[in-house]
């Protein structure tokens, strides 16, 4: 009979956690011991005596001196008070105040030895205090951790548990990582790393600590996405297509364009994956203009010559217009038939449409999420292309990748994700990244200007439009906002119809207009009846309007570097130089950084990280679906390299024989069925 691990046993075997106690340590998902063994302090207080020349402003600090003169208490509002007391450090003469804690007046004593902790003004050469003792005082651990705690549970309570949990059951810690690779990255073992961060001696012992937490997070996580990727793989007999090269050849040499080395690159990734028996599970990032249509037509027409059908979907009716369009003329002068199906195509003609869907009368089919409708029927679909791919749920893209028998699939995205987010959030796919765009392509300049030059902007604008230009000018928010002082799409509409006084349509665009209301205004901006296109950002994602110079951008310090640049690719699109003016007067320093940025480089990829950097992983895709693991130490923006190395290890040990069969890596293997990866669960 296997032994119970003891870790595995419930909070309330520890002495003081009573019924109350134990509900709150549940409601914050400690229920065993392992549970608060593995409760991270999320910062340490730093208790070590500093000279306070080497302090720096608002920076915590703990000193220790003598009363130098008779506490002032002073009351302001209802039950409110500050106490100051003059304190001797060193040759410093400071000022310790306290606010709220009048009973600490009666303890102190002219001469008496305190230390304080406490935010340290340098300019004031004050202290604010958090914590007093009085007398002299022991040298205690210099730093002290800090845990998250909720309702009545105090951190010191914490502290105690822990400590409690650790003395009784430390020796039942396993080591879960093998003995090489302690060795092999000098890191320290997982019951003295545990010990060290409930109680570091010094901020080097805390480093190793965590680091070698970093690399287990990253390394625990990363096997989870591998081997997701090879039973993926393994299980879904995919179908090996046999492509007609020399077809497929002079559809490529038909093409308006040579390819750059880029789009070769992977246009090779793909066909490889369509000849291979398992199935293409890949995500191709390009830039906007970086040629990801023709990389799809190649794929649909390798899919068509090994007698498949493709369908392509997008997230709105106008997009699928354009990539129809362009596919049309892609393919004229080749036997494909193309069809486009969106929420328009009604009644006789719908039914028309898929019944030849059926008879395999048709090669490609383009549409919105209307091509996952249970009605339409594929003859026999090979590849699945969604564009925008984060649009779609995951339950979206699975309904039409079971439209075919295990078809090939491959999402697209012109938004730049970050390695280490692709790593993370897009671990268990293949990456092809079109880095490089077309020759010939015009760099869109790139201005930043204070708000009080709009007049010139429009006179600008008003110069593009002479020459029959277009121009987008996008807003942050919809309505007046008492909370948020920025212009609003509905009042820049209104400034910018009396300043053009009708020499020009200005079109007005924004997210309470219902979707035929949208479709109708973006129309009319496509086929030029609209000059300028005042919007909000959901003009962001896909529409190709190429004869749009001028991209102008309110409030532009409240955008994200990635959003600033979806925006700024709307232009650029044809073969006139195309601008973007940032309208922008930033406050902080980040909001500053961006706008230089934007000036800087028009490369997504190096924005996409910069990006990340400035704004964390959390809010990089939006909270809501951002797909992101939860580390309790790792950061993947600091810790990056860890996690490239954790990800090289784990692909090489989940391709292994020995993991799967050495008893060393037992513990590893353990963790993976605990996930249920191995029950072949998704974890998508």
């Amino acid at each position: 009979m296997e032994m119970k691990n003891r870790l595995d046993e419930p909070i309330s075997v520890l002495r003081g956690i009573g019924d109350e106690t134990e509900t709150l340590l549940h409601e914050m998902g400690i229920r065993t011991i392992r549970h608060l063994i593995e409760y991270f302090p999320y910062r340490y207080e730093d208790y070590k005596l500093r000279d306070l020349a080497e302090v720096k402003h608002d920076e915590r600090v703990t000193v220790e001196g003598k009363v130098h003169s008779e506490p002032l208490l002073t009351y302001f509002g209802k039950n409110r008070s500050r106490l100051s007391i003059r304190v001797l450090v060193g040759n410093y003469l400071i000022t310790a105040t306290c606010f709220n804690r009048p009973y600490y007046k009666s303890k102190l004593e002219l001469n008496m030895t305190v230390t304080v902790s406490g935010k340290w003004d340098k300019h004031r050469q004050t202290i604010t205090v958090q914590e007093i003792k009085f007398g002299p005082q022991e040298l205690k651990q210099e730093l002290e951790p800090v845990y998250s705690v909720k309702g009545k549970l105090t951190v010191k309570a914490m502290r105690k548990f822990i400590s409690l949990a650790m003395q009784q059951f430390s020796e039942d810690i396993v080591e879960n990582l093998p003995e090489e690779m302690l060795t092999q990255y000098k890191l320290l073992t997982r019951i003295d790393a545990i010990k060290t961060i409930h109680r570091p001696i010094e901020h080097e012992n805390l480093k190793h600590a965590r680091r070698r937490f970093v690399y287990e997070e990253f390394l625990l996580f990363q096997l989870k996405m591998q081997a997701l990727r090879k039973i993926q793989r393994e299980q879904s007999a995919g179908n090996a297509h046999e492509i007609n090269e020399q077809k497929l050849n002079e559809f490529i040499d038909s093409l308006p364009f040579p390819l750059t080395t880029a789009q070769r690159r992977v246009v090779d990734e793909i066909l490889t994956d369509l000849k291979s028996p398992y199935r293409m599970n890949r995500l191709l990032q390009g830039d906007v203009g970086s040629g990801k249509t023709v990389v799809a037509a190649i794929a649909l027409y390798a899919a068509i010559l090994s007698g498949y059908q493709g369908a392509l979907m997008v997230p709105t009716e106008i997009l699928a217009e354009q990539h129809a369009e362009s596919l049309f003329k892609l393919f004229e002068k080749f036997d494909v038939n193309l069809a486009l199906l969106s929420s328009s195509v009604k009644g006789k003609r719908r039914r028309e449409l898929l019944e030849r869907l059926k008879a395999n009368e048709i090669d490609i089919l383009i549409g919105t999420h209307a091509l996952i409708q249970d009605e339409v029927d594929f003859h026999k679909l090979g590849l699945v292309i969604t564009d925008e791919q984060h649009r779609f749920g995951v339950e979206q893209r699975r309904i039409l990748r079971e439209k075919g028998e295990s078809p090939d699939v491959l999402f697209m995205t012109a938004t730049p994700i970050p390695r280490t987010l692709a790593i993370t959030a897009f671990g268990e796919m293949d990456v092809s990244v079109i880095d490089e765009l077309p020759a010939g392509r015009k760099t869109i300049e790139t201005y930043w200007v204070k708000p009080d030059t709009l007049e010139r902007i429009l006179q600008f604008i008003e110069k593009e439009l002479k020459q029959g230009r277009q121009a987008y000018v996008i807003c942050p928010l919809i309505e007046e906002s008492e909370k948020l002082d920025v212009q609003n799409a509905i009042d820049v509409h209104s400034t910018l119809t009396f300043f053009y006084n009708g020499r020009y349509k200005v079109g007005l665009m924004h997210g309470r207009l219902s979707a035929d209301e949208k479709e109708q205004v973006m129309r009319e901006f496509s086929e030029n009846e609209t000059g300028i296109l005042v919007s909000t950002t959901v003009v962001e994602v896909g529409v190709n309007v190429p004869n749009a110079t001028v991209m102008v951008i309110y409030d532009a310090e409240r955008f994200g570097l990635s959003q600033l640049h979806q925006l700024r690719g709307r232009v650029g699109r044809g073969d006139a130089q195309s601008y973007c003016i940032l309208l922008a007067d930033p406050k902080s320093e980040t909001g500053k950084e961006r706008m230089r940025i934007m000036t800087e480089t028009n490369d997504g990829f190096v924005l996409s990280e910069r990006d990340l950097e400035l704004r964390g992983p959390g809010d990089f895709f939006g909270k809501k679906q951002s797909g992101m693991p939860e580390f309790k130490v790792a950061d993947i923006v600091h810790d990056y390299r860890a996690l490239e190395v954790a990800r090289n290890d784990a692909a090489k040990l989940i391709n292994s024989d020995a993991f799967w069969n050495d008893p060393k890596y037992e513990l590893l293997r353990d963790s993976l069925e605990d996930s249920g990866v191995l029950d072949g669960e998704k974890l998508d």
